[in-house]
């Protein structure tokens, strides 16, 4: 009895302590942990604080959920003073909402105050007012961020935004200007303005590239493990380690013709970049496979670096409405082109197509199509010169008492880095 005393007093004491009782649940897959928030408020405080957040994202995959739909009308991008105007009547920023926490920020005013929508990441978004005036706007704080006026104009640009996870409570992230040229044949550098959240302030650099570039202005760049992934002319994706001392920029020909009527980019289910495109009868899916040393070697200038695009999926939209006859039907489809619109974050199975002023999701292995209600007003969209991108928000739990400011823990930093050595940095 002496002995089972003395043992459950020593368990009791192990799970007292915050550290050991971190050290069990971040082996926990998500579908579990998050279920165990409901045992008592210190398990919830755990789980929601930021250093288990920032430990726990090191190790697994959280999924995200869709909160709606931004629509940027590119026609008011880069306006001169003289050029069109956007009419009071059209909201800067709408939002196609798609459940009730959209529907909460639709109407909450918040978006009234931000400008137009650039970029997000993790569910904190982009926003402001080219060539000026930027937002960041975090939705579980609530909080607003207006970052400094840039220290150079760019006539025309492209953009990039990067939140980090930190092991603190504070935000951690970049925003970087790229200016676009137009003289493709004479070019082979890329002028750079970049703030960073920990030093409040923009600097300036250049980029160099093996070969002449142009990158496409008015686009976002897609960021996969902190690398980011521009769409460049002439068919090509421009990529950019911010984290590579050498300041430089490496150039990749896209798979097929660039001529097509939509394309887009994306990160697949296994942290791989995948490129979609789209012309009026199907679309193909390609990603980008790359060997463990290719990634010095794209950034030294290799004429050959050990990359390879792979075509994993191909489809015609004929076929696929005729697979799926009654959402044909329903939203008359065959009188309306059908086109690829985003990826879904973090996903390979699935990828958001349009048809008319409706969005679905198609399943690739079930070949299934579904319907994606929303709310807005989405048959007033100019969907040829409107940028409709999915905004989702990563499914981590909230609580609204945490401590602020705690630190993480030095013995479980030590196993965080060693159990992500590695897979870091990664793109």
């Amino acid at each position: 009895m002496m002995s089972a005393r003395v043992t459950q007093s020593s368990v009791h004491a192990a799970l007292s302590s915050d550290d050991i009782m971190c050290d069990i649940l971040i082996r926990l897959p998500p579908e579990s942990v998050f279920k165990l928030i409901l045992v008592s408020k210190r398990w919830l405080r755990l789980i929601c604080g930021p250093y288990f957040r920032y430990i726990y994202l090191s190790r697994w995959k959280t999924s995200f959920h869709l909160l709606g739909f931004f629509v940027c009308n590119s026609l008011y991008l880069g306006r001169r003073e003289d050029g069109l105007r956007r009419p009071r009547s059209e909201p800067a920023l709408p939002l196609l909402s798609t459940c009730k926490e959209g529907d909460d920020l639709k109407y909450s005013g918040i978006l009234k105050q931000l400008g137009y929508f650039i970029d997000s990441s993790k569910g904190i978004l982009l926003c402001g007012r080219h060539p000026k005036t930027y937002y960041v706007w975090n939705p579980t704080k609530e909080k607003q961020y207006q970052l400094p006026r840039p220290r150079v104009y760019f006539e025309e640009l492209c953009m990039a935004f990067i939140v980090e996870d930190c092991p603190d409570d504070d935000m951690c992230y970049k925003v970087i200007r790229a200016k676009c040229e137009c003289r493709l044949e004479e070019v082979n550098t890329v002028t750079i303005e970049t703030f960073f959240s920990k030093t409040t302030t923009w600097s300036y650099s250049t980029l160099t590239c093996s070969s002449n570039l142009c990158l496409s202005p008015w686009t976002v760049g897609t960021v996969i493990g902190g690398v980011v992934h521009w769409h460049a002319a002439q068919g090509h994706v421009a990529i950019y380690d911010p984290d590579n001392e050498e300041k430089r920029i490496a150039l990749i020909k896209l798979p097929g013709s660039y001529d097509y009527d939509e394309h887009v980019l994306g990160e697949s289910s296994d942290g791989l970049l995948q490129y979609g495109w789209s012309n009026t009868s199907g679309m193909e899916i390609w990603v980008l496979e790359k060997e463990q040393d290719s990634y010095s070697s794209i950034f030294s200038g290799d004429n050959n670096p050990t990359v390879r695009w792979n075509r994993r999926y191909k489809l015609n939209f004929k076929t696929m409405w005729k697979n799926n006859l009654s959402i044909a039907t329903k939203f008359s489809t065959r009188s309306k082109e059908t086109q690829i619109l985003s990826f879904v974050i973090q996903n390979s199975d699935a990828v958001f197509i349009r048809s008319g002023s409706n969005i679905f999701l198609y399943y690739f292995e079930s070949k299934r199509v579904e319907y994606v209600p929303y709310q807005g007003r989405g048959s007033s969209i100019l969907w040829d010169f409107c940028k409709v991108v999915p905004y989702f928000k990563r499914a981590w739990p909230h609580f609204s008492t945490c401590r602020e400011g705690q630190k993480i823990p030095e013995q479980l930093h030590k196993k965080s880095v060693a159990s992500t050595s590695g897979s870091w940095g990664q793109w």
